[in-house]
């Protein structure tokens, strides 16, 4: 027999606690209101008779149980006892939650500190201090600020509140289009200082490092900018450097040259400053910031020329990489790269598809850019004046609805997201046994769970004040209010969304219906119908409370393990279902099913539609940097077909013996390099995408081996040939 305990995990089941707290019991109680040896064994013998029928019993229902058997056998002092030291257990408990946290995280015992992100390293001081103050939130968060019952649906794998580690602080929201724009334009002010509008390109590109990284340390999502924003910066250089030698009396045709000579060399100064600071900037989050980093060449008419140099430079640095600690280039995580694919540089005529070729080189190479398709997203993201909008996520995949103004013009810029709440739809299939009545029902309880944990996330922000975190509120980044002025008015009318994340469509729709819901028949449309009724729900919220609801495609990195340990716990081991160390993220066709490229990307093109809230499509891909056409036929069936794809390419490295290629994963999960065999992860340079971000620490268990049993979806092998 298996006992639950009240943080959801399973352990197994020890008569002799029983024993122990019972006696404990019997000794502060007058002997004739103790209970003998022998009617505790009996009592015991209860317990266990119970547990054959269910073969799990939760510990709150083992303490029911033993206070009603001392009731009926009239021991009312000793009951009363039991559950004063019941409850004493209890608060205990409640006041002394963190402990064992801390003291796993500073030893390094825990598996699930040291792989928690695969950005951050626990060992560092600056990541552990962030840890120790989520470890203090989460305390927070679940003792005072949620309800148990959403706490209860937390533990055992029912939804996830994500975040809870900052929860606490009521001034944090999660991800946004940083409105860098204005900043550089208009002037800014960090910690006080006075910024003023920069005057050269390589000077503008430092200052917006350091408000990335102010903005990034003020939220605990990823943030994102655009190149379009500095593209003018850009010109005020040439025009600088062009009167330099106007003065000095050169010729009209040696001043554009020499001009244009010395802006070649800012520019590659400048992207290279960016790229080293934002790397080796630390946030208040103990890590460098999750940057998106937007190439939209559509964005600009005025700095096109401007903004293609920008883009060039970045796409040619990033494909050398960065040096690590033994002077090698390897792939950097940050910052993430999006690209825009458009009329100008889609197709082989087209006037920058030089800048689409250096993409697919970056990518085949460094495994970004990620690419946008500015053909579909006008389609599916059309405002109220009924014009098709192209604009970039908020850091991984989170991307924000239409917006029109007070202006009547489209805003993106300035915008963000109040926080998630996910459902794990697997345990909605898995709770109902196959009865589809029942699936919908309790589909409807849960997202009422999840409605009011949403709720619980908006109301808490609504306290917020532009005080809080003046270079959001005050400076520019998201808005420019008075100082003590709310920000409530940018939670409602869909300027900010909030995200109703889900997990593990695959897995509900295999158990329900016995089939794939890549299958185009039965298992697609239940799960299209399940996908439906998220948007429903949403939009039924929005209606009633004017707060942007958004259906989002979850990239659950470390909550993923925790599910699938979760559902194994409730519900056993179910081949298929429950016999992985994960569950499939969002809508995504499963790692380990079989498909080619182009197949993956159409049918996932379906669901991207039905994730307003935010999502991500993937093919995992041999080496291609021998293979670039085959690198481009994917980026040209990407802008035909489907709004935002990624290509996972691998490039990694062993310091040990100088390997270069792909880092291999054994059947026990540990990696190792093929050439030498080294498994010592300080001397391993692997990066995987993990949910959308490159990861560059390792991950957990169920993260692992999600990453082993991916199969390839695009064929190499004439190529290898």
């Amino acid at each position: 027999m298996k006992i639950i305990k009240r943080d959801g995990h399973t352990v197994d089941y020890c008569p002799e606690k029983i024993e122990n707290a019972i006696k404990k019991a019997n000794n502060e109680v007058e002997e004739e209101e103790r209970v003998s040896d022998i009617q505790i064994k009996n009592i015991i013998k209860y317990i266990e008779s119970k547990g054959k029928r269910r073969r799990r019993l939760l510990v709150e229902e083992i303490q029911d149980i033993i206070e009603m058997r001392l009731m009926s056998l009239g021991k009312y002092a000793l009951a009363k006892e039991y559950i004063t030291y019941r409850y004493t257990r209890e608060l205990v408990r409640r006041s002394n939650t963190t402990d064992l946290s801390i003291k796993e995280l500073i030893d390094g015992e825990s598996e699930y500190w040291n792989t928690e992100n695969s950005n951050k390293n626990a060992t560092v001081v600056t990541t552990q201090r962030d840890y120790l103050a989520g470890i203090t939130s989460t305390d927070i968060t679940r003792r005072f600020l949620l309800p148990e019952d959403i706490v209860k649906a937390h533990d055992e794998g029912v939804i996830h509140f994500h975040d809870a580690d900052y929860f606490a602080q009521n001034a944090l929201h999660n991800c946004d289009l940083i409105n860098l724009e204005d900043m550089l334009q208009n002037g800014t002010n960090i910690n006080g200082v006075m910024i003023e509008k920069p005057h050269r390109f390589s000077t503008a590109m430092t200052i917006a490092t350091q408000l990335i990284t102010a903005v990034a340390s003020s939220q605990y999502g990823g943030c994102t900018i655009t190149l379009s924003h500095l593209a003018p910066f850009v010109r005020s250089s040439y025009e600088r450097y062009l009167d330099k030698y106007k003065k000095r009396k050169f010729t009209k045709a040696q001043a554009e040259k020499y001009a244009k000579e010395d802006l070649a060399k800012e520019i590659n100064d400048g992207v290279q400053t960016f790229q080293y600071q934002i790397n080796s900037m630390t946030t208040t989050n103990g890590q460098a910031p999750f940057l998106s980093v937007c190439m939209y060449l559509g964005e600009t008419e005025e700095y096109k020329e401007e903004l293609a140099m920008i883009i060039e430079e970045v796409l040619k640095q990033r494909i050398e990489g960065m040096k690590n600690e033994k002077g090698v280039y390897i792939t950097p995580a940050f910052p993430k790269l999006l690209y825009v694919l458009e009329e100008d540089n889609i197709h082989e005529n087209s006037k920058y598809y030089y800048l689409t070729k250096l993409a697919a080189e970056c990518t085949a190479k460094r495994m970004v850019p990620d690419y946008i398709s500015e053909k579909m997203m006008k389609k599916l993201k059309v405002d109220k004046n009924g014009n098709g909008q192209c604009f970039p996520c908020m850091g991984c995949r989170s991307f924000l609805t239409p917006y029109i103004d007070e202006n009547g013009n489209p805003k993106y810029y300035g915008r963000f997201n109040q926080g998630v709440v996910t459902l794990n739809l697997v345990d909605v299939a898995l709770s109902s046994d196959k009865d589809p009545e029942l699936f919908w029902k309790i589909m409807d309880e849960r997202l009422e769970i999840c409605h009011r944990a949403l709720q619980i996330r908006h109301k808490r922000l609504s306290k917020v004040t532009s005080d809080v975190a003046p270079i959001l509120w005050q400076h520019g980044a998201l808005a420019r209010l008075k100082k003590g002025e709310s920000i409530h008015e940018l939670l409602h009318h869909g300027y900010s969304t909030i995200s109703l994340g889900y997990a593990g469509l695959y897995e509900c729709v295999k158990f329900m219906t016995g089939h794939s819901h890549t299958d185009g028949g039965k298992g697609k449309e239940f799960a299209i119908n399940v996908m439906k009724r998220l948007n429903e729900a949403c939009n039924m919220w929005k209606e009633k409370e004017d707060i942007d609801y958004s259906v989002y495609g979850t990239p659950i990195e470390s909550t993923t393990y925790k599910f699938a340990k979760c559902l194994r716990e409730r519900f056993g081991k179910i081949k298929g279902i429950t016999d992985r160390d994960y569950i499939t993220n969002s809508y995504h066709v499963p790692v380990f099913e079989e498909i080619d490229a182009f197949t993956k990307l159409k049918l996932e093109s379906e669901f991207q539609e039905l994730s307003p809230g935010g999502a991500i499509s993937y093919i995992e891909t041999p080496n291609l940097t021998n293979n670039l056409e085959a690198v481009l036929e994917v980026i040209k069936f990407i802008y035909d077909n489907i709004m935002y794809a990624e290509l996972n390419t691998k490039s990694d490295y062993c310091q040990e013996c100088g390997y270069s290629g792909e880092i291999l994963l054994d059947d026990n999960l540990e990696w190792y390099c093929p050439e030498c065999g080294n498994r010592d992860h300080d001397k391993l340079n692997v990066a995987r995408r993990t949910c959308g971000y490159i990861g560059t620490n390792f991950w957990n268990k169920g993260r692992t081996q999600e990453i082993k049993e991916r199969v390839i979806h695009i064929d190499n092998k004439d190529d290898e040939e």
